[in-house]
């Protein structure tokens, strides 16, 4: 007879720890394209703070994309807060998010030197969205098989999760969707994403009691 393969498990703290420490270089990296940017010759206060203004889609661009790095970073807490071991699926989905995710300064520096075209608009959107999807399906592997890589306490919990997970989908490709008008700035889809959440887990909530109660 032959022997049935057995699964193997890995830690999730090594995995939350290893993401972490991607998300602090990705972050860190964002800095480099201010300290990139030639002020030039200045010889007053004035002209200082006149080239520092004129740098301002620069500043935008890096105040937007820390911004999102520091979501993404909130997303992965709390999925390592309720998974308690990983395998090889979830190693890779995971590995294949923080692929994303380290390209965000690199699409965060064409936002500010080339907005004027199509591809420095959308490239970043693009870049987030694919990080959230992936960042979603990392959740979505943990909490299958009745949530065979979460934490016993966390289970009751899992479908309220994925629908956060499919809302910032939802909002990642508004996102995308609006950019090539818009830019950075169809950024403000994600603004929907708490209250489509709670909507969608309130009435998912309402259904279920109707059920029990039915």
């Amino acid at each position: 007879m032959a022997r049935q393969a057995k699964h193997r498990y890995y830690a999730a703290a090594r995995v939350e720890a290893y993401t972490d420490a991607v998300f602090a270089i990705a972050a860190t990296l964002l800095v480099l394209d201010l300290t990139t940017t030639a002020i030039g010759a200045v010889q007053t206060d004035a002209e200082l703070w006149a080239a520092l203004g004129g740098m301002w889609e620069t500043f935008l661009s890096f105040g937007i994309s820390f911004a999102l790095l520091s979501g993404l970073w909130v997303i992965h807490m709390s999925q390592f807060r309720d998974i308690g071991r990983a395998d090889a699926t979830l190693l890779w989905l995971n590995n294949a998010r923080l692929l994303f995710v380290v390209l965000i300064p690199f699409t965060t520096s064409l936002v500010d030197e080339y907005s004027g075209l199509l591809a420095g608009r959308v490239l970043l959107p693009i870049n987030f969205f694919f990080a959230v999807l992936l960042g979603a399906a990392t959740w979505t592997w943990a909490a299958a098989k009745g949530g065979h890589l979460l934490k016993e306490e966390a289970r009751g919990d899992a479908a309220d999760q994925n629908i956060g997970g499919t809302v910032a989908v939802f909002c990642g490709a508004l996102t995308v969707a609006f950019s090539p008008w818009f830019g950075s700035w169809a950024f403000v889809a994600f603004v929907l994403n708490g209250p489509l959440t709670a909507i969608i887990q309130r009435r998912r909530s309402r259904r279920l009691a109707a059920r029990s109660q039915g």
